[in-house]
């Protein structure tokens, strides 16, 4: 592959990730063509993208990049396919739920830059399942603290409906 080639696929894929907040390191290498087609469907039914590719080209793409992506080098070898979502744990869920399926057990997760974070190894993704989005965090919190203001509103209110009904027991009388 001449110089020139290169340089424009490390743009491209540099140009990819930087869509896409998060990303996801894979080996699915053993897959036959139909079981291959199927991954590729699920991950556009998910709205995630599917890219084989170079693991010298995704280093030089990832170096390019302001961020130090240093830490998942170490996992960029043999057969490289990413996952690239703007939601974080969606990639982890269909890598669990498709490996089941499929006769080799693949994909394998390799590593993952998920919410500003590093995940590195096939065991962590039961900890990537399980993460939140920074939106889903946000609406937790919010929640947290509207509850005890709608308590607070909940007893006025029906504090209120028993006075209301004291005083027009009282002026029956």
């Amino acid at each position: 592959m001449k110089k020139e080639d290169k340089s424009v696929i490390i743009e491209s894929i540099k140009s990819t990730l930087e869509l896409y907040s998060h990303f996801y390191v894979t080996d699915s290498e053993g897959l036959n063509a139909e079981e291959t087609s199927k991954l590729r469907k699920a991950c556009y039914n998910k709205q995630i993208k599917f890219l084989v590719v170079k693991n010298k080209l995704l280093i030089k793409a990832l170096e390019s990049t302001e961020t130090d992506f240093s830490p998942l080098f170490s996992s960029l070898k043999g057969s490289t396919a990413l996952l690239l979502s703007n939601t974080g744990n969606e990639p982890a869920k269909l890598i669990k739920e498709f490996s089941k399926t499929s006769k080799v057990e693949k994909p394998v997760l390799k590593a993952a830059f998920v919410e500003q974070s590093f995940y590195v190894g096939a065991n962590q993704l039961d900890a990537l399942i399980n993460v939140k989005s920074k939106d889903e965090l946000i609406a937790d919190v919010i929640a947290l603290l509207q509850s005890p203001a709608k308590n607070v509103v909940s007893a006025l209110q029906s504090g209120g409906s028993t006075l209301h009904g004291v005083l027009k027991t009282l002026s029956e009388r």
